[in-house]
């Protein structure tokens, strides 16, 4: 299931699945990948459009969850257009809300430049909150980071993203790394390498176009 925040309204496209992905906090990215489906086209599934027209209050957002019917799902994952931690605050109270009104799990999939975002260190304050995070590791070091993320915050990206990632091992139970494989083999097993050294699972995912 997707909810896709649309203005000031969420709308939903099934997938199928236990957990239920939603993107309503912004679709503001530091990055630009290149694989990125933004690039691609506006919408995704049923949804014809992912992009927001104004970035919604978390009034809004507590407003259209209540909307929703959350029963068939045990998880809800933060995603979407653009990334989560780019609205913080608002992922984490909308994260309460739904663990607290639902009982659900809350799962986060993070580009991992919270850090530098916010200008201040993020992982401690989705502890108890969020219980499981996916971070894009994307490259094996700084500059093939920035070749493939293009982030605004250029080489000085890679390491903040491995320290918020080791942060996160702190306050946050479940944590994986991400790679698309538009990168080579060779840099996928470095990326395995790191992977490992920081003892944290690594899952290569395909690059759908």
């Amino acid at each position: 299931m997707l909810i896709v925040a649309s203005g000031t309204g969420i709308s939903g496209c099934s997938c199928g699945g236990a957990s239920c992905p939603i993107s309503c906090t912004s679709e503001v990215c530091a990055c630009s990948c290149v694989f990125c489906i933004r690039s691609n086209g506006d919408g995704l599934g049923s949804a014809e459009s992912l992009w927001l027209k104004k970035d919604p209050t978390l009034e809004e957002i507590e407003d259209e969850i209540n909307k929703f019917d959350f029963s068939p799902y045990s998880e809800v994952v933060f995603c979407g257009y653009g990334e989560p931690t780019q609205a913080l605050d608002n992922l984490i109270a909308s994260a309460k809300y739904l663990k607290e009104k639902y009982g659900l799990k809350i799962r986060l999939n993070s580009n991992g430049l919270s850090d530098l975002i916010n200008g201040k260190e993020t992982a401690k304050m989705l502890s108890g909150v969020v219980d499981s995070i996916s971070i894009s590791l994307n490259a094996p070091n700084a500059k093939r980071y920035q070749e493939v993320s293009r982030s605004r915050f250029g080489e000085d990206a890679f390491p903040a993203l491995l320290k918020f990632a080791e942060d996160c091992k702190k306050y946050i139970p479940k944590i994986k790394f991400t790679v698309v494989d538009v990168i080579s083999k060779e840099e996928i097993a470095e990326c395995q390498k790191i992977a490992d050294n920081m003892g944290i699972p690594l899952r290569v995912r395909e690059w759908i176009k």
